[in-house]
């Protein structure tokens, strides 16, 4: 069932045919959605925030496989979108400071706790010398 959905965006009414109702939004599908509004992926790529903002519609969609569900994504309008802000110099250094610390903690090796130069594996947390170490023992205990 096609319904004529009239949705605000910005000072403007944006009249498209959608498929029905859903949460009291109108929804569509994929590559039915009218041009005035995005996801918020869209948003982010586009420099702008959806921070705040009501959806106006959603976007109801299944994906290739046949056993996935239907995705449901919110569209917001872009006339109402604000740009993002550009983070400060401080909160730079800080984020730049917490991948450091995340890289150093992929690097080490949680037997020895040496930082190796190569990220070890997440399976095992372990360096490949330690991991050697560690199979030969359980070589040895099985005979």
């Amino acid at each position: 069932m096609r319904i004529i959905a009239h949705i605000p965006c910005g000072d403007t009414v944006l009249v498209a045919e959608a498929r029905g109702m859903r949460e009291g939004l109108p929804y569509f599908g994929w590559n039915e959605a009218p041009a005035g509004l995005y996801t918020a992926t869209q948003l982010r790529e586009a420099g702008l925030s959806a921070a705040g903002l009501d959806p106006r519609a959603l976007l109801v969609f299944r994906h290739r496989k046949p056993y996935a569900r239907q995705t449901v994504a919110e569209l917001f309008a872009v006339a109402d979108a604000v740009e993002r802000p550009v983070p400060s110099q401080a909160q730079q250094v800080s984020r730049l400071r917490n991948l450091q610390y995340a890289m150093r903690a992929r690097r080490t090796c949680v037997d020895c706790a040496e930082e190796k130069d190569y990220c070890v594996p997440t399976s095992t947390r372990q360096c490949w010398s330690c991991l050697e170490i560690e199979m030969s023992n359980d070589v040895e205990v099985a005979a």
